[in-house]
C-alpha cells in the first residue's frame, strides 16, 4: 500500500514538473481560431443593383465581377460632361474630342492601377510569408509595372491632346472646369463595377438584383482566400521562450485526424483593460472567484505550404473555425516528441468533438 501511494505520488511529482516546463518550452492551447483578411465590399456611388452574378459564399477570382450598378444616370452625366466640355473648348476655337478621349484612357488606366497595386501588395505580403510563390510574385510585379507604364502614357497622351487646345484653352476657366467635370464623370462610371478585390469569398450577402446600393454603405463581406492564419490565445507564462519562427503544430477541427505544419508570424504583447475597450486591443478576461484567469495575448500562426483557395488543396480553413495549438520553442527533443505525440493524440480526439 505504500509502495503505491510512493509511486502515486513520484507520478504526480513528474507530471506537475513535466507540466511547468512544458507550460514555457511546448506552450499549448486550444483557445484558437482560423482569421483572414476580410474587405468590406462598399460602393462609391449610389444606384439600382442591375447584375449580381454571386451569392452567398461564392469562390470567385482576383478581379471578378460582384455587382453592377446601373451606370445609365452616370453615362447620362458623362454624355454632359463631354458636351459641356465641347462648349467650353468650341469658345476658344478648338476641339474637345481628343482631349475626351485621352481623359477616358487615363481615368481607366488610374483605374486599373489601383486594383493592381491594390493586389500586388496582397501578394507580395504572402511572398513574404512563404505563403504563395516566387512564379506568382514576379507575374504580380510585372502586372503592376504594366499597369504603371499605361498611367504614364495616358497622362503623356493628354497632356498632348490639353496642348493641343493652345495656351488660351488650357488655361481657359470654363474649359479647366469641363475637364474636371469630364473626369469625375468617366471615374463615377468606372465606380459602378464592383470586382473582386483578390482570390477569395463572398460572405454576409443579404442582397439580390433591383436593391438600392447607397454610397459608403456596406453590400456584402469578402473573405481573402491567401491572407489566412491561425490567431492562437496564449498565457503569460507561456511568452517565456517564444520566438518569431518557432514551429508549430496544429489541429484544425475541420481536419480531424490530421496534424499541419505552421509557424509564429508575430505576437502581441499588448492587452486593453477597458470594457469595453476602445483602443483595438485583446481584452483582458474578467475576474471571477478567488483564483485570477490567466491574461492572454494573441500569437498570429501562419502556414507555410497550405493555400487557401487552391483547387488541388483539400486543406479547408474556415473563417473563425477553432483549432489547436502547440508551439516547440526550443532545441528541446524530448520535449518536443512528447508534444508531438500530444497534438497527434488530439488530432485523433478530434473526430468525436
Amino acid at each position: 500500500m505504500k509502495n503505491l501511494f510512493r509511486a502515486t505520488v513520484a507520478l504526480a511529482l513528474i507530471i506537475l514538473v513535466w507540466y511547468l516546463v512544458a507550460d514555457r518550452y511546448t506552450p499549448f492551447t486550444s483557445n484558437a481560431r482560423v482569421k483572414a483578411v476580410v474587405t468590406p465590399i462598399v460602393p462609391k456611388v449610389s444606384g439600382t443593383i442591375i447584375e449580381l452574378p454571386i451569392s452567398n459564399s461564392s469562390f470567385v477570382q482576383s478581379g471578378a465581377l460582384l455587382a453592377r450598378i446601373d451606370p445609365r444616370q452616370f453615362e447620362i452625366n458623362l454624355s454632359r460632361a463631354e458636351a459641356n466640355l465641347e462648349s467650353a473648348t468650341q469658345s476658344v476655337g478648338a476641339s474637345s474630342a481628343e482631349v475626351e478621349r485621352a481623359q477616358a484612357q487615363l481615368v481607366r488606366a488610374t483605374s486599373d492601377l489601383e486594383n493592381v497595386r491594390l493586389q500586388t501588395a496582397r501578394v507580395l505580403v504572402l511572398e513574404e510569408k512563404g505563403l504563395t510563390t516566387r512564379a506568382q510574385a514576379d507575374d504580380a510585379r510585372n502586372a503592376l509595372s504594366d499597369a504603371e507604364a499605361n498611367v504614364d502614357v495616358a497622362e503623356a497622351d493628354l497632356e498632348r491632346a490639353r496642348q493641343s487646345l493652345g495656351s488660351e484653352g488650357e488655361d481657359n476657366p470654363r474649359v479647366r472646369a469641363a475637364l474636371a467635370d469630364l473626369a469625375q464623370a468617366q471615374l463615377d462610371l468606372t465606380y459602378t463595377e464592383l470586382l473582386a478585390p483578390a482570390l477569395g469569398g463572398v460572405a454576409g450577402l443579404t442582397i439580390s438584383e433591383g436593391a438600392s446600393a447607397q454610397a459608403g454603405q456596406t453590400l456584402m463581406s469578402f473573405v481573402d482566400a491567401r491572407n489566412v492564419w491561425v490567431e492562437a490565445y496564449l498565457t503569460e507564462n507561456n511568452f517565456g521562450h517564444l520566438d518569431i519562427g518557432d514551429p508549430v503544430k496544429l489541429v484544425l477541427d475541420t481536419h480531424p485526424g490530421r496534424v499541419l505544419d505552421g509557424q509564429i508570424e508575430s505576437m502581441t504583447g499588448a492587452a486593453s483593460l477597458g470594457n469595453p475597450p476602445r483602443d483595438g486591443l485583446p481584452r483582458a478576461p474578467t475576474i471571477t472567484g478567488w483564483l485570477r484567469d490567466p491574461q492572454r495575448f494573441p500569437v498570429r500562426i501562419i502556414l507555410p505550404g497550405y493555400e487557401a483557395g487552391d483547387q488541388e488543396d483539400d486543406v479547408m480553413f474556415l473563417m473563425n473555425g477553432q483549432a489547436d495549438v502547440i508551439v516547440l520553442a526550443g532545441d528541446k527533443p524530448v520535449l518536443n516528441a512528447i508534444g508531438n505525440v500530444y497534438i497527434r493524440v488530439l488530432s485523433w480526439l478530434s473526430y468525436a468533438y
